[in-house]
């Protein structure tokens, strides 16, 4: 048995989803598996996928591409995991080497964990994806350097800095308390998500509003949300934002809060 699934969503990249999966060779937990839950089936990805070099189990789930429906894909892989811990990245975020270890440290099965990411520049973006998995140990020298003698334009930098929790810093993971849920860096029991019936699959418009839904849905089915800031870290990749308004999202985000509907309708089960 895997002590963990990890998912990573992806579509076209695979240049991004290349240095995902060597960040994944660098993990101190060598027990999980992995799946590419791929919102489409293209030949390309396919090629990739099977000409990569895993060190771990791998599944590869697929779809019809119909335009965004990284839901359900992500509910498809969520059926085919084998093991009973979710993780959940995105194609285009970089792993620090103890990223699934502190996952797997705070995992509870009533608790849903939330981490966040710091979104590098160009630069360090592009230092990152053609030096992996080498550069990988290197980002935090790299990232202290860079908030030292000038940032650039990386956001959220603080969020790159790992604590380890048995050192005199532990405390600060404590300390960095979340009210937010990431796609991108989130996990939770296979219980947890099915007691909400899975990720909403009428959310078709790439935006917050998904992650904010998933949230609420936890917390009214009774789960507790903890933070890995500072031990869960992750890298993101730089590229051109593509989300739409939020706006459609939130709305249907606030209308199924006023009328409870933490069991979505269109999840792992199908309803009436």
């Amino acid at each position: 048995m895997y002590k963990a699934s990890v998912i990573i969503s992806v579509y076209k990249n695979t240049s991004f989803l290349k240095a995902v999966l060597d960040s994944l060779k660098l993990q101190t937990e060598r027990n999980f598996e992995i799946i590419i839950s791929e919102d489409g089936c293209h030949e390309t990805m396919k090629n990739f996928v099977a000409a990569y070099a895993f060190e771990h189990d791998y599944q590869h789930t697929t779809q019809e591409d119909l335009g965004w429906r990284k839901n359900k894909a992500l509910n498809n892989a969520v059926r085919h995991a084998r093991s009973e811990w979710l993780i959940f990245v995105d194609g285009d975020c970089v792993l620090h080497p103890r990223f699934v270890e502190m996952h797997l440290r705070y995992a509870e099965e009533n608790t849903i964990l939330s981490g966040r990411r710091v979104k590098l520049d160009e630069s360090t973006s592009a230092y990152l994806m053609n030096n992996t998995p080498q550069s990988v140990l290197k980002m935090p020298a790299v990232l202290w350097k860079k908030l030292l003698f000038g940032k650039g334009a990386i956001i959220n930098i603080e969020e790159s800095f790992y604590f380890n929790p048995r050192s005199i810093l532990g405390f600060i993971r404590a300390l960095r308390t979340t009210k937010y849920l990431r796609g991108c860096n989130m996990s939770f029991s296979k219980k947890a998500i099915y007691a909400i019936n899975g990720f909403d699959e009428s959310f078709v418009l790439p935006a917050e509003g998904e992650d904010t839904d998933l949230l609420w849905r936890f917390l009214a089915a009774g789960f507790r949300l903890k933070s890995v800031r500072s031990v869960a870290i992750q890298y993101h990749l730089f590229h051109v934002p593509t989300w739409n308004d939020n706006d459609e999202n939130k709305k249907k985000v606030q209308a199924k809060m006023e009328r409870n509907e933490y069991f979505c309708k269109q999840g792992l089960i199908a309803q009436e």
